[in-house]
């Protein structure tokens, strides 16, 4: 079985190869890619691979993106942090899920129903993703998102309200909370979680390491190779660049 693996957490990367190991199958990994960029460059540039392991939230984007740049009929296995009821609509022949942390047992499960598939259906008669659903599930949202957040200061616990918020940066193994005034707070969350957690209509991920808000964006520019430089304020020490790939998505957003 010739796997590829697109997940931008190292170690839930690790993890899943640890676990596929274990299954004792003959399982190929043909690659392990962590972008929407890598994924769409890979499938232009190999045959498909037999099974396809995707997370959902990448680190510029999310993962149903690459559908839009590339077709392939490929079944794929989510693995996903997102609420279980917000992926029941998706355990289709072509589409199965696993709620991260993943288990042994579930990923069993779910290689045995692609065996199953696979000698019932061959490649040529695969149906592919069916993109009415992939529609929904990018149409699902919370109900509620945050108002504030809380960050501690020395012994003090400081609450900041959503709309005081510029952006959130991930630097090393923390994310910082940058304020419109440029106060910076470390808060407990992944820009994962983040991006789950505020309003898609105020925030948008531009990057592995920035979640903006629209008043946080000074100056939008193009860039080489059909991408666009951002200039933020507060302003930042390093250049910030939104992909090709993700240009429609943002410009869409910006023009809301």
């Amino acid at each position: 079985m010739r796997v590829l693996i697109v997940e931008d957490e190292p170690y839930a990367q690790n993890e899943l190869k640890r676990l596929l190991a274990k299954t004792g199958k003959e399982i190929e990994i043909l690659d392990c890619l962590d972008s929407v960029d890598e994924a769409v460059e890979w499938f232009q540039l190999n045959d498909e691979p037999d099974l396809l392991f995707l997370d959902i939230q990448l680190s510029d984007g999310l993962s149903f993106e690459i559908f839009n740049q590339v077709k392939f009929k490929t079944p794929v296995i989510f693995t996903t942090a997102y609420d279980e009821y917000a992926i029941q609509a998706f355990k289709l022949n072509s589409i199965d899920y696993l709620l991260k942390p993943i288990k042994s047992d579930e990923l069993e499960a779910a290689l045995e129903k692609f065996s199953g598939l696979s000698e019932q259906y061959g490649k040529k008669e695969r149906q592919g993703l069916n993109m009415e659903q992939i529609e929904q599930l990018l149409q699902i949202q919370h109900t509620k998102y945050k108002n504030r957040f809380i960050a501690k200061v020395g012994d003090q616990i400081k609450h900041i309200d959503v709309s005081d918020v510029a952006y959130f940066r991930a630097e090393d193994n923390e994310v910082m909370l940058v304020t419109r005034s440029n106060q910076r707070y470390i808060v407990d969350y992944s820009l994962e979680q983040l991006g789950r957690l505020v309003s898609p209509e105020a925030f948008f991920r531009i990057n592995r390491s920035y979640i903006v808000t629209i008043n946080a964006i000074k100056k939008i520019s193009k860039y080489f190779n059909s991408r666009l430089h951002l200039e933020l304020e507060p302003p930042t020490d390093e250049t910030i660049l939104i992909s090709r790939i993700k240009v429609p998505e943002f410009m869409k957003w910006v023009d809301q």
